[in-house]
């Protein structure tokens, strides 16, 4: 059993390591560019696209564009918000923030070419439901399925691991040191909580991520503007720091910018999802007349996510200066820096936000395991069946220590990216194609509102 842990973490070593984040940033540059930066130009018709439903009522599709959003945010706006962009400073220093923006930032372009291409090659299934993602727009659009067979096996089971087992697991871990709360009670509420939610399907999980992840990523927001005003004399050196550093390096034992690099990039990157092929799963459910109009509501995704709630978290740390005490681990930083602010207040709230995060993500996975699951196997009743022991795995990821499980996840997670990135840089003109058809809508919907 040793020599397959080592050989696993091994293995993700090497498929998280440079050659992969080159390439997902690499991607994310290139679209940037051939989009002549989308993510700015329409980044203010992007967010009114969010909050208005003038353009989904008749169309095609299972939810709303905004539960879609919802949907996707739940799956990505988990425990990496908070211990995974405290690793980040921890091991890159607070430089790694800046290197976690910049990836969020051409991981935008990334997340709409996804969604754009998981809306136009998405299908019907034999429910009338819809069905869509890398698998479908790798089968249909780049013609080559044994690669959306090969995203589908990887997603159905990573889903298992990064969007069940290590949530229900953090979920478990906070509520057992902050409210003494056993194991097994968490464990039994998660799975109750799942099985009203999950095995309802899109429809039902669209509906409490709608309801759920605003008012969840509002309460850390909230959270983090108090401690943010109530010491903005310190907010300004924090920028500094976070600027300096990314360019030197030096809060990194020997100075190694490289490391500070890789980290925020690594982190922005699994915070986000931009690149590994999951959120245009939810974005292929939206009611939408345009593959271009989601794909422009998907891609707020990441804003919301990284640039956002991700800073939130980092800078505060940064504040609080608790990342230069070599005593303090990843998974506790964020708590003992809000703690700094905010008393014995700061770390309650951040529980409860890691609760609200790790449990939203458990939903949001449950529907991308789902649909890859049903890809290999188009047929209902093992389609529900994966759903139970989706539900059922809630419980052993809250009350056993499978560290085996979460190493291959975390590999099965990586091998996610590769196919679907073939997908995204062999179908860009398509993107390309897609996006000029939907600004000639806008031109045209502009126009008839001057009239």
């Amino acid at each position: 059993m040793e020599k397959i842990e080592n050989f696993l973490t091994t293995a993700s070593d090497l498929i998280w390591g440079p050659p992969l984040l080159i390439l997902l940033i690499g991607t994310g540059i290139y679209l940037t560019l051939r989009l002549t930066f989308i993510q700015l130009r329409l980044l203010p018709y992007s967010l009114k696209q969010v909050f208005t439903r003038k353009h989904d009522k008749k169309a095609d599709g299972d939810i709303s564009q905004f539960q879609a959003l919802m949907t996707a945010m739940a799956a990505t706006v988990g425990v990496g918000n908070i211990v995974g962009v405290a690793s980040a400073v921890v091991a890159g220093g607070p430089g790694a923030i800046f290197w976690m923006w910049l990836a969020g930032f051409f991981g935008m372009a990334t997340k709409y070419s996804e969604a754009i291409l998981a809306v136009k090659y998405r299908v019907k299934d034999s429910n009338g439901l819809m069905a869509g993602g890398p698998m479908y727009y790798l089968e249909h659009g780049l013609k080559q399925k044994w690669l959306g067979v090969l995203f589908a096996i990887f997603g159905a089971l990573a889903a298992f691991g990064i969007g069940n087992g290590t949530q229900s697991k953090a979920v478990a871990d906070v509520m057992k040191s902050t409210f003494e709360v056993p194991y097994y009670i968490t464990g039994i509420a998660l799975v109750l909580f799942g099985a009203l939610v999950i095995l309802g399907g899109i429809k039902s999980i669209g509906r409490v991520t709608a309801f759920f992840v605003p008012i969840m990523a509002l309460f850390y927001f909230i959270a983090g503007a108090i401690v943010m005003v109530l010491n903005i004399e310190q907010v300004p050196a924090a920028f500094g720091l976070i600027f300096t550093d990314a360019f030197t390096g030096q809060a990194v034992a020997g100075g190694a910018i490289g490391t500070v690099i890789r980290f925020g990039v690594a982190r922005g990157l699994f915070s986000n999802e931009a690149g590994l092929g999951s959120a245009p799963i939810a974005a292929a459910a939206a009611r939408t007349d345009m593959p271009g109009r989601q794909a422009l509501v998907s891609m707020t995704q990441v804003l919301f996510d990284t640039l956002i709630i991700c800073s939130i978290t980092g800078v505060t740390i940064v504040m609080s200066n608790k990342w230069q005490d070599q005593s303090i681990d990843a998974g506790t930083l964020t708590a003992e820096a809000f703690g700094s602010f905010l008393g014995g207040v700061g770390p309650i709230l951040v529980s409860i936000g890691l609760v609200f995060f790790a449990t939203s993500t458990i939903l949001g996975w449950s529907y991308y395991g789902e649909k890859c699951f049903q890809y290999l196997f188009p047929n209902r009743t093992a389609v529900l069946a994966y759903r139970v022991i989706f539900v059922a795995f809630i419980y052993v990821g809250a009350t056993a220590s499978l560290d085996l499980v979460w190493i291959l996840a975390d590999v099965l997670n990586g091998l996610m990216a590769i196919p679907n990135l073939i997908g995204l840089l062999g179908l860009s003109g398509v993107v390309i194609m897609e996006t000029r058809r939907f600004k000639k809508k806008i031109d045209e919907e502009r126009e008839e509102a001057r009239k």
